[in-house]
Parts: C-alpha cells; sequence; structure tokens
C-alpha cells in the first residue's frame, strides 16, 4: 500500500469503529422503531407484520395525542426559557469569580448531574409534595393558608426538569465566556459605555452561539424526559414519553408506541434544526 492511499484510508479506519458503534446503537434500533411503527396490532392477535398506516393515522387525528404533544412541548418551552433566564446571569456571573470560588461554584452547578435522576426526583417529590418542606415553609411564614398544589401539576415537572437541566445551560454559557477577551468590556467601559449597553452590544452577540446550543440540549433533553415527568407528574398528566411507555409495557401495543416514540423523535429534529437555522440568521442580520 503506497503511503498516498494509507493517508487516504487513514481517516476511514480511524473512524470506522466509532461508527460501527454507532450504528449498531443508535441507527439500527432508530430503524427498527419506525419499521415497527407500521405494523398492526390486536389484543388478541397480537402484533402483526403487516404494513398498516392505522398508528400514524391514530396519533395525527385523535385529540388526545395532540393534547399530550402540545403539554410535552409546552413544558420543554417553559424550561428553555426558566434555564435562559437563570442560567445566562449565572454563567456570567461564574464567569467572574476567581478561580478558588469558581471551582467550588461549578461544582455546585454541576451537582445535579452526579445524583441519580430516580434519587434527584423523588428527592424534589418530597419537598413539592402537600406536606413537603416547600408548602409547610410557605405556611409558616404566613404566606399561604392552603398547600400549593406542586406534585401531578404542570409546575412542578417544570421546577424539577429547571434544576436538572440547568447545569447545561449553565456550561454552555459559560464556555462561550470563556472565549470571550475581557479587554475588550474594559474598552466599552472606557469610552464611556453603560453596564447594560455593555451587555447589549458586546458580551451577548457573542455569547449567543452559547445560548442557543444550551437551549437546544435543554429543550430536547426536557421534551424527551421521561422520570420527572412520570414521578412528579404522575399518570394523570402524561408527556410523550411517559405514553410511549405505557403503550410499550402496560397495553403492549408496541407499534402505537414506535409512533409515538418517532413522531417525538422527528418533531425534535425539525423543531431544533429550524430553530437553529432561524436564530443564526436573524442573528447574523442584527449584529453582523
Amino acid at each position: 500500500m503506497s503511503l498516498a492511499s494509507s493517508e487516504r484510508s487513514a481517516p476511514f479506519l480511524l473512524t470506522g469503529p466509532a461508527l460501527m458503534v454507532f450504528l449498531g446503537l443508535v441507527i439500527v434500533p432508530l430503524g427498527m422503531t419506525v419499521l415497527l411503527s407500521f405494523y398492526d396490532w390486536g389484543q388478541y392477535k397480537g402484533i402483526v407484520p403487516e404494513f398498516t398506516l392505522k398508528n400514524w393515522i391514530e396519533v395525527f387525528t385523535d385529540s388526545y395525542f395532540f393534547e399530550i404533544f402540545l403539554r410535552t412541548f409546552r413544558i420543554a418551552l417553559l424550561v428553555t426559557l426558566a434555564t435562559m433566564l437563570i442560567g445566562v446571569p449565572e454563567a456570567y456571573i461564574l464567569n467572574r469569580m476567581s478561580p478558588a470560588w469558581r471551582s467550588g461554584f461549578l461544582l455546585v452547578v454541576i451537582g445535579p448531574l452526579l445524583v441519580s435522576v430516580v434519587a434527584r426526583t423523588l428527592g424534589w417529590a418530597l419537598l413539592l409534595g402537600s406536606t413537603g418542606i416547600v408548602n409547610q415553609a410557605l405556611i409558616g411564614m404566613g404566606l399561604i393558608a392552603q398547600p400549593l398544589p406542586f406534585m401531578f401539576t404542570e409546575t412542578g415537572v417544570v421546577i424539577a426538569l429547571v434544576h436538572v437541566l440547568m447545569p447545561f445551560m449553565i456550561l454552555a454559557v459559560w464556555a462561550s465566556l470563556q472565549r470571550l477577551d475581557p479587554q475588550i468590556e474594559n474598552a466599552a467601559l472606557s469610552l464611556g459605555a453603560g453596564t447594560l449597553t455593555i451587555w447589549r452590544r458586546v458580551i451577548l452577540p457573542q455569547i449567543v452561539p452559547g445560548i442557543l446550543s444550551g437551549a437546544i440540549i435543554v429543550f430536547s433533553l426536557a421534551a424527551s424526559a421521561f422520570a420527572s415527568p412520570a414521578i412528579i407528574g404522575g399518570r394523570r398528566l402524561k408527556v410523550a414519553a411517559t405514553l410511549a411507555y405505557d403503550e410499550f409495557l402496560n397495553t403492549l401495543n408496541w407499534p402505537l408506541g414506535a409512533a409515538v416514540a418517532s413522531l417525538l423523535l422527528i418533531a425534535l429534529v425539525l423543531i431544533t434544526v429550524g430553530s437553529n437555522r432561524l436564530i443564526e440568521r436573524r442573528y447574523a442580520q442584527v449584529f453582523e
């Protein structure tokens, strides 16, 4: 083998094992799930490998599924907005800290990722219950007379998911802030720019890619979350992930569950890609 041919084949040889793992663990299962969504199912005959659009027609025509998907993306959007409002200033403060303080607070930020998602969510269930610490503290301070309904509501699910997914937003924005030259901010101050002007005209345009990356990650993880909606929301507040779980393991209608899971994946891909291109286009027009 000549030197030129070996150089050309080196990238394929290096990426080949990872590509095979990706195909075997991601692409093939997803393809099988999509294929399963076109199979028929009956209570007595089980799964029948016959091509049918019955499952997709049911998902698109039944208002029950529309309500669940609407709730799923509404919760994901609220979680994304909340993490942006809290995470961006927190990342900026984290970036301005001294290295000694930053390392400690960075551990606090990524702390939720170090705890099991089930244990973390059960902890929020204890905090948000009618006899939990949050309601008892509010009653003790005289702010409310009756416990607030956090459990089995969208509010409780949003609170739990914001806590879980906040590190992804903070780390994404912090990575963008790390690439900023602090002398640019000092130059703007020397030219008489105010704090809000510096933030809007100097800092924000340069960290928009980090905010966008964090928002895409948070939205995708929130829309596909299972443990937090299942524990905090319960069976009365279903989202797309818990609906697919019920179809697979409770009613045993695997083709319908596969259709729900496939539609969730397709919707997430379209939303994230579309929003990414739209925001980048407007970002380029406003700040060019």
